[in-house]
């Protein structure tokens, strides 16, 4: 029988590492021989289908070194039983294995060909969890295969919830070299992202008719001009960015980047774009901190025009405070710059705090609290926000990812006489927002790596000033990477 007994086609080869730099690739030469003891360590009992003739002989191939023949045995098996877990798990260990294989010097399979057997051994993989998310093995040679691939950002993520599953001490020792090394090695990143957006109401207008004003010693009805109405419509949403971080020391990187936000409707009124750049330094101040501090600089544009840009700094830090909790902390000052009203120039400054629970290696928690201040020149636009948030997502089996959030936060406005106005006699301004989400998302479809995500929004704003309150309803039909 084949149990737990995979051979040397399930381990990593020296040539592995061929992609990390010194030091890192030496500090990890020890997981060649660490390897095994973490496959023995994670095991679990075979599945009965692995006892089938294809998978005895492709395991008695990988033992004997030959992983590419194993592959093709176990290719053949699966397109006749694409569904069978011992199968591809195995499919999965011999993919990894011809592309890297064991003993054999760095880049003994080149070009397509190591692409076609990794690419092979993910989606392998991938269609485990896609039946059974839970698979603790499945989801460790995954994370293991996007490291080989050098997709750190989702060998991170599958690293991470290996640990959520409380894996053998041998396990977790390894894990936290395969991260320490994907932290160190990083070099450039990057994500962009498409979306057909639905929206009840695009420029979030108050649906009142009537706005009421003091005249002649009492207040005056005057009916709201309809173009300031709601207006609903589909929208085109396109997002990305790119960074690089250069070496700067053992400890050090200099890092560099941008990012796009854009939305476009039909005409030009609701279009809006920011454009961000930053420049700064990264410091890993030990295996488990890390702080940034960047030069940053934004831009917004409305309906085509340049509406202000925001010169400043940002402070970046993150922890991991144990296996299964990450925390991330950000404040900012910027000095925002309108291209036609000076009287709105002023500082803009925020700060959150945002913390990440994989309570399991398939539900995952998250907190976020916040707050922002503006102070502009005219003193009743000088506002506070603080806010907070909560979201979870949970991977169930045949490929279906939910996720939810909720979102609240509360605006004040310094006191004046302008609001007297618009408030019917109160001070000040106040607005309370709520923003709701719904996301479905179906792993087990992809084009070129990314899968369809459904997202429902709902957002609303009550307020004491007239013409302020707002409900809307929007939908966005995402491609997002896969896991």
């Amino acid at each position: 029988m084949a149990t737990a007994r995979f051979g040397n086609g399930g381990l990593l080869a020296p040539g592995a590492f061929s992609r990390v730099r010194a030091p890192a690739a030496a500090s990890l030469r020890c997981l060649v021989a660490a390897a095994s003891a973490m496959l023995i360590a994670f095991a679990v009992p075979a599945q009965a289908g692995e006892t089938r003739p294809a998978a005895e002989r492709a395991v008695a191939l990988l033992d004997a070194g030959r992983p590419g023949e194993a592959f093709e045995v176990l290719a053949a098996a699966v397109e006749a039983q694409p569904d069978d877990p011992g199968l591809l798990l195995l499919l999965g260990r011999a993919g990894v294995a011809a592309a890297f294989p064991p003993g054999a010097p760095a880049g003994a399979v080149r070009g397509e060909a190591r692409e076609a057997y990794i690419d092979a051994a993910i989606a392998a993989l991938r269609r485990i969890l896609t039946i059974r998310p839970q698979e603790a093995r499945a989801r460790l040679d995954l994370a293991r295969a996007f490291f080989l691939k050098g997709e750190d950002s989702l060998a991170r993520r599958h690293f991470e919830r290996v640990l959520a599953g409380r894996p053998p001490p041998a396990v977790v020792a390894n894990v936290q070299r395969y991260l320490d090394a994907i932290r160190e090695r990083k070099r450039w990143s990057g994500y962009f992202g498409v979306a057909l957006a639905p929206d009840t109401n695009i420029g979030a207008a108050s649906d009142d008719d009537v706005l009421w004003l003091p005249a002649f010693g009492t207040e005056l009805p005057f009916r709201v001009n309809p173009d300031s109405k709601p207006s609903s419509g589909i929208g085109l949403l396109a997002w990305g960015g790119v960074e690089y971080q250069h070496p700067a020391g053992e400890r050090g990187r200099l890092r560099v980047g941008m990012d796009l936000w854009r939305q476009e409707h039909t005409g030009a009124r609701f279009d809006r774009m920011l454009i961000a750049g930053h420049a700064g330094p990264r410091w890993l101040a030990g295996p488990a901190h890390e702080f940034s501090l960047l030069g940053s600089v934004r831009t917004s544009r409305a309906a085509g025009r340049r509406e202000y840009t925001e010169p400043g700094l940002r402070l970046e830090a993150a922890q991991r405070l144990g296996r299964r909790l990450v925390a991330r902390q950000q404040a900012s000052w910027h000095r925002r710059r309108y291209r036609d009203s000076g009287s709105l120039d002023g500082p803009v400054r925020s700060a959150s705090l945002n913390l990440r629970w994989q309570a399991t290696p398939i539900l995952s928690l998250g907190a976020t609290a916040g707050y922002a201040a503006e102070s502009p020149r005219l003193s009743w636009r000088r506002n506070t926000r603080p806010w907070a948030g909560l979201s979870v997502d949970l991977a169930l089996p045949r490929g279906f990812t939910v996720g939810a959030a909720a979102d609240v936060s509360r605006t004040t406005y310094s006191p004046g006489a302008y609001w007297r106005a618009f408030t019917r006699g109160a001070s000040r301004r106040e607005d309370r927002n709520r923003t709701y989400r719904l996301t479905l998302l179906n792993r087990a479809v992809t084009l070129g790596g990314f899968s369809p995500q459904v997202a429902l929004i709902y957002e609303e704003r009550e307020s004491n000033a007239q013409l302020s309150g707002f409900r809307r309803t929007r939908g966005e039909l995402r491609a997002v990477r896969q896991f």
